[in-house]
């Protein structure tokens, strides 16, 4: 028997965006995605078009990203910015696709910094170029030093540790923290997050979150070899549904709880096979993210005052208030 899933209902943001009528496929590793703009929504901008590259480390088929393309979208429809989206998660071919951002002249770049050092000579290069950066998502702690503007995202340490509170309340003893990208530094906050906060014992485990049944067959043996683990922590939506099937296979009694949110997880946790699901927002994220530019480009507006992060996160999804998001993840856009 899973232990008793008691934990206080949180009031999740909700943020209602525009929303378009064709969805968006998370992109290949280093291919260039292809331009937003259609279904542009009335009350358009009347502002000079600007350019906006977005550069993240997304990995192929990760559907977290398309959340934040979505906000992202929507945010160029209403500010009549053209926005060119790519994506890579190699740290080093990352660097060379905001490189070439900053070759074609943009305007403004947005991009993930989830391996910082790749980051610090191109963010100085944009900079020397006159393009204004901001940074979200991943990089919370290095984003001043890179020389960025701004930054829109959960403090993952912070969020980590209000985990580990919640995993105590429910009674957890073991957990096992399960990291899908080595020395990714958001990832990494987390489950060090998570272990500071966390009365019970913590272990961790690398995983190649690019490769599901590897990811799958991984935490199974892990489960298989210490009875005594009682909770899964997964990083991601996706990671978290292969968790319950790993557990499954085990035929362990852990329960599982995760980071991040997408439409299945959402239907899991209404089904009570996933414990609850910490929200950072990424559509709320790549909406900022892009406005931020518009505006410090239009206004000369710093959203926290260019010293703050601006926090989207954490924001805790249970059974008791998923019925009050579904709605929106239907959309794409939770």
């Amino acid at each position: 028997m899973h232990r008793h899933k008691r934990a206080a209902a949180l009031t999740a943001t909700v943020l209602a965006g525009a929303l378009f009528a064709a969805g968006c496929s998370s992109n290949s590793g280093g291919k260039k995605a292809e331009q937003a703009g259609t279904n542009v929504s009335a009350g358009k901008a009347a502002t000079p078009r600007m350019t906006v590259a977005m550069v993240t480390h997304a990995a192929p088929g990760d559907t977290f990203w398309d959340l934040i393309r979505k906000g992202a979208q929507a945010a160029a429809a209403k500010d009549d910015i053209k926005l060119v989206y790519s994506s890579d998660p190699n740290a080093g071919s990352q660097a060379n696709l905001v490189q070439n951002a900053i070759d074609q002249k943009v305007d403004g770049i947005a991009l993930t910094a989830a391996k910082p050092d790749a980051m610090k000579a191109v963010v100085a290069k944009a900079k020397a170029a006159g393009i204004p950066v901001v940074g979200f998502n991943s990089g919370l702690d290095d984003w001043k030093s890179l020389g960025m503007l701004e930054y829109f995202g959960q403090d993952e340490n912070i969020a980590g540790q209000a985990f580990g509170r919640r995993l105590d309340q429910l009674g957890a003893k073991h957990a096992v923290c399960v990291i899908q990208e080595q020395g990714q530094v958001a990832l990494e906050s987390r489950c060090a997050g998570l272990k500071k906060g966390f009365e019970g014992k913590t272990d961790t485990i690398y995983v190649n979150g690019t490769d599901m049944p590897s990811v799958k067959s991984t935490l199974t043996a892990k489960l298989q070899q210490d009875s005594s683990i009682d909770q899964v922590v997964t990083l991601g939506a996706p990671f978290a549904l292969t968790a319950v099937q790993s557990v499954k296979d085990a035929g362990s009694k852990a329960a599982v709880a995760t980071f991040d949110l997408n439409k299945d997880l959402v239907k899991a946790v209404q089904d009570g096979q996933v414990e609850f699901a910490v929200d950072q927002q990424p559509y709320l994220q790549g909406y900022l993210a892009v406005d931020a530019l518009w505006l410090y480009k239009t206004n000369g507006n710093f959203s926290g005052g260019g010293t703050a992060p601006v926090l989207t996160g954490p924001a805790f999804v249970t059974k008791d208030n998923v019925d009050t998001i579904a709605k929106f993840a239907a959309n794409g856009t939770r």
